[in-house]
């Protein structure tokens, strides 16, 4: 990923020398386990804990030659450690050590992530509860059509987040295990209890049964949940960028002090961070198809897969961190246009109360298509600018033969769409 969209404490987790310190984390608890169950003489063991390091540029050189990373990283290993390196990587295969590794690498980057979303679950509850009451237009198709609250937008968000996390926290879950099986996963150079505790050692799940690689419908899973994730904040962000809307202006980003909307227009006020957003959700869904299309590798394993992996991973990983980032600074400087949102649920002089009106209506006159009618006529000519709905109606002959102008009048009560909501926050935030 670009350095604009790395945050440090991610970037840290897939940089190169990152990387290889997994390497060696992993063969290490090979070793340790090894001398455990007496495999590995525990003077040579002392001395591997003691000498193993490596050396990066040494690394390449021998990468040049050998065009073999692995290889290159346990010849630069064996030269610090010296003839005790015999024990490294004794009956292993390059993936158990890879793909171990990647584990430990995508448990981490899951933390950091999880880290973020339950900040922006707080942020989103305190608008909620904030807006709770705080009457906005819905629409629908993009039109303006009943009242709700914005309480109940950020009520949405924020279950829809809730399960985000959880779906997260699962392919996470699924997807940190370890595998020390071997060239073709049938243990016939290692013995299984070597892999349980290694797995022990370095907090990982045991992989039930592999083949030279831990399954891809693992990792498929934590990417695909990730584009999901993405997918979520891009939604919430398009509320966002659309209540923006000039002819709308409802919410709009925080515009800080200094900043500049256009190089060409000095009145621009733009949803930039929000269309970020947007642009990021649009690459973790194609990585989340990369994602899918590693699964099927040939027999017990193909390379495939790495050198999508490469770039998919940590690239999710760190967007996904990223997109959380600008999230959170959105929900923190998210400016509400209380004045606004009443507007804009009287104009046409409250047009988006009809329903209200033919409900009354139908029930006074019996019959609902009747009453469709002429609330409909009334409607449009509203749109049409004749006047405004609300006056239309009043004086409308034949909808004053059937209610009296009292009743024509609460149907224009904005608390009736209000009653219910204290319900359905008791449903999602227990108060």
């Amino acid at each position: 990923m670009i350095g604009r969209y790395t945050l440090p404490e991610m970037g840290e987790i897939w940089e190169e020398n990152s990387k290889f310190r997994y390497w060696l984390e992993v063969e290490l608890a090979v070793c340790r386990a090894m001398a455990e169950s007496g495999l590995i003489p525990k003077k040579s063991l002392r001395n591997i804990l003691k000498k193993a390091n490596f050396d990066i540029k040494r690394i390449n050189e021998i990468e040049a030659i050998t065009n073999h990373d692995v290889i290159a990283f346990l010849s630069s290993v064996a030269e610090y450690v010296g003839p005790d390196s015999k024990y490294i990587h004794y009956g292993m295969t390059s993936s158990d050590m890879l793909d171990t590794a990647l584990s430990l690498q995508m448990k981490k980057a899951a933390k950091i992530i999880d880290k973020k979303i339950a900040e922006a679950l707080g942020k989103i509850k305190q608008l909620a509860l904030k807006y709770k009451m705080t009457p906005i237009i819905g629409r629908t198709h993009g039109v303006i059509a009943e009242p709700t609250t914005l309480g109940l937008k950020f009520a949405v968000w924020f279950t829809e987040l809730e399960r985000g996390r959880e779906r997260f926290k699962q392919a996470a879950e699924m997807a940190a295990v370890g595998a020390i099986s071997g060239a073709v996963g049938n243990f016939a150079n290692i013995d299984p209890k070597i892999e349980v505790k290694v797995c022990q050692i370095l907090g990982l799940g045991v992989d039930k049964v592999s083949t030279q690689v831990i399954q891809r419908d693992r990792h498929a899973a934590y990417i695909t949940s990730l584009a999901l994730l993405a997918s979520s904040m891009e939604k919430f962000a398009t509320e966002i960028r659309n209540l923006q809307r000039t002819e709308i202006g409802e919410l709009s980003e925080g515009f800080a002090e200094g900043q500049k909307g256009s190089s060409a227009m000095p009145h621009k006020r733009n949803p930039i961070t929000a269309e970020r957003l947007t642009g990021l959700a649009r690459l973790l869904r194609g990585y989340s198809i990369s994602a899918m299309e590693n699964i099927p590798l040939w027999h017990e394993r193909d390379i495939a897969h790495s050198s999508v992996e490469r770039v998919i991973i940590p690239d999710s990983a760190i967007a996904v961190d990223y997109g959380l980032k600008i999230f959170n600074d959105i929900l923190e400087r998210l400016v509400v246009d209380e004045k606004r949102m009443l507007e804009n649920i009287y104009r046409n002089g409250g047009i988006v109360f009809s329903q209200r009106v033919l409900l009354k209506l139908t029930e006074a006159i019996g019959n609902r298509d009747k009453a469709y009618n002429i609330v409909q006529r009334n409607a449009m000519k509203a749109y049409e600018g004749m006047k405004g709905f609300h006056e239309l109606v009043k004086g409308d002959k034949e909808v004053a033969a059937y209610i009296e102008a009292n009743e024509i009048d609460n149907c224009f009560d904005l608390e009736y769409y209000l009653k219910n909501v204290g319900k359905i926050f008791k449903r999602v935030f227990g108060k």
